[in-house]
Order: structure tokens, then sequence, then C-alpha cells
């Protein structure tokens, strides 16, 4: 008896307490607003011509440039070589915008390759988007571009970042790699241990929180502007593009960040296995002395695609297609020109 007078006055209670609970929450409960649009920040082509970027990486630093609106933002790109030659995409990595190929993308274009260059969103003369700056966010960029040239197809390579890029890219849209991918200093697996805790710490979003406050910006640009009095031989042009786009583009250092904790730099092994079982052939270009993609990178992403072809360039650094500019353009057109796995070679050391 006691146990029925239980249960009918936790019915009762139920009863009581429920409903108002439930009407309150139909009242209060607001459906979400919309989705908005990422916020778009500018690229090199908003600063004055005054700026020293202009001297060193003006906006027709390749011939065949333009820009294509894409949904985060315009894409910088230029198109060179000639019109009916093999198509191959260069990708460039974390920080150094398509100027890192200068000394590569006009040799492959000298011999038939119709090549295609371009700024990553946040870097150079693209779009910054304020979003994360993901996997998803890199491939889509490039697959986007290929679209609107019409380009259904082509060989894929990329550095440093732009090797995780060009990794997960032959992953997401097999139909658009036409089955070789080269992969120079490539990031895609770098452990936590060997990303320097200077770089976690100014990558973190507190310190890109603090960064991005407007006197932080003046005192960088000021800093910035002090020192492009500079005579331009005196200038590392890479360095340079560097410091102006840090100082000068308020998305730039945020995009970098962000990268570099969500992008492609690590957590691709499963991409490197899937790229394995595919039909495509693989080139590693990798430098003895890389500091930034220590060497042993190369034998852990051979160790996952083990019909990858690794040349090794010794006393190389991680700015390999500008230091061993020859070694790089030797190992990619020989690359690009074998008909077979077969007519490659598995290991090849320069000196």
């Amino acid at each position: 008896m006691l146990a029925t007078s239980s249960s009918m006055h936790r019915v009762v209670l139920s009863l009581l307490v429920l409903p108002p609970l439930f009407l309150t929450a139909y009242i209060i409960t607001g459906f979400p607003y919309p989705p908005s649009p990422p916020v778009i920040h500018t690229s090199l082509s908003s600063l004055p011509s005054s700026c020293f970027s202009w001297s060193v990486y003006p906006e027709d630093y390749y011939d065949g440039g333009a820009y294509v609106t894409l949904p985060h933002g315009r894409t910088r790109y230029w198109v060179i070589g000639p019109e009916n030659g093999q198509k191959v995409v260069l990708i460039h990595g974390l920080s150094i915008p398509a100027i890192v190929w200068k000394d590569v993308a006009p040799v492959l274009s000298s011999h038939g390759y119709r090549i295609l260059l371009y700024d990553l969103y946040g870097r150079g003369y693209s779009d910054a988007p304020q979003t994360t700056y993901d996997v998803s966010l890199h491939t889509t960029q490039l697959a986007l571009l290929m679209q609107s040239l019409r380009w259904d197809g082509a060989y894929v390579v990329g550095l440093s970042m732009g090797g995780g890029i060009a990794t997960a890219f032959a992953v997401q849209f097999p139909h658009l790699v036409n089955g070789k991918v080269a992969l120079v200093a490539s990031t895609g697996i770098i452990e936590s241990t060997d990303i320097s805790r200077t770089a976690k710490f100014m990558s973190s979003p507190l310190v890109q929180s603090v960064s991005s406050l407007p006197p932080f910006q003046h005192y960088m640009r000021s800093l910035a502007n002090s020192s492009s009095s500079s005579e331009l031989g005196a200038v590392n042009p890479i360095q340079e593009i560097v410091r102006v786009q840090s100082a000068h583009l308020p998305y730039y250092n945020a995009a970098v960040a962000s990268s570099l904790r969500d992008g492609p730099i690590r957590g691709l092994t499963r991409a490197f296995t899937a790229l394995a079982n595919s039909n495509n052939q693989v080139l590693l270009i990798h430098g003895t002395v890389d500091k930034t993609v220590p060497y042993k990178y190369a034998s852990k992403i051979q160790a996952l695609v083990p019909e990858a072809r690794l040349v090794t360039i010794e006393d190389g650094g991680h700015d390999v297609t500008m230091t061993h500019a020859k070694e790089v353009n030797d190992a990619l057109l020989q690359f690009l020109s074998a008909n077979h796995k077969s007519d490659i070679k598995r290991q090849v050391t320069l000196s």
C-alpha cells in the first residue's frame, strides 16, 4: 500500500512539474540566426604601391596572372607554359606564397609543362577568410580553382605544408590528379614534439587574440616600415615577404597559426596510406639538414607509401626549391616524364 501511494505521488508530481517546464522551454527556445558568410580579410593587393612588397613580389611576378572569386574570397593564380603542355599544379607551404617556386616554375614551363601556381588563402595576393584553416579549406580551394580554369586533371607538386595539401587533395579528389604526386619536404605526419614550443605558443588562440589588437598591429607596421628603407639588394625577398605579410595583412598571422594547429601539418597518416593504395606514382624530395620538417619524416612517409621514390638532397635544408633548385628540378623533370613506375629508382641521393 505504501509503495502504491509513493508511485502515485511521483506521477502527480511529474504532471504538476513537467508541463510548466516544457511550456517555458517552448517559449524561450529561439531558432538560430541564419548562417552568415565568413569575414574576408585583405591581401597584399590592398597595400599601397609604396609598400616594399610590390618591389619584391609584385602582382605580376609570373605571367598569366588573374583572380578568381571563390566562396571564401579571391584567389590569385598564374598559368605559365605552353597551352598544350601536360598540366602541373605547384602548391606552396605554410608562410611563403607562390614566390617560393621562382626557381622551379620557369624551368618546368620551359620543358613544355603547363604550370598552375596560386597563393593559398591568407597568403600573398589571395584573400584571408576568417575561418578555420583545416585540410578541407585548402583542398577545396584547389579543386574550385581547377574547376574555374576547366582543368579536369593535373600532376600535383606540393612543398612543405603544400605536400600535405597535395596528399589530401589526391585522396579527396582523385579524379583531378593525373597519376603523379610529388612531395617536397612534406608535412602531414609531423609529431607535436617536433613543433617548437615558440611556434605552439605563438599559434595559440590567446596570443592570436592579443596580436590582432590594433596597438599590436600598429607596432608591427611601424617596425616593418622602419626597416623597409634598406637597399633592395640587401634584403632577402623571401624574408621580406613574410615580414610584410605578418606586419600589414590583418589575418595573415591567424591564418598561419590556424594552419599550424588545424591544417595539413599533422594527422594525415590515413591519407598517406590511401595514397599508397591509389594508382598514383609518388615522388619524395627531402634535404638531410631540414630543421623545419626533419629528414626522418621522408622515411616515415615512405614507410606509409612503400612504392614512393625518395630523392635525398645532401645538406639540403627546408628551402630546397631555392637553395638546391637544380637538384629539385632534375628530380621533378625525371619523375614527371617517366612513363612507368619501373622507370623510377626507389631511392636516389644527390650531393
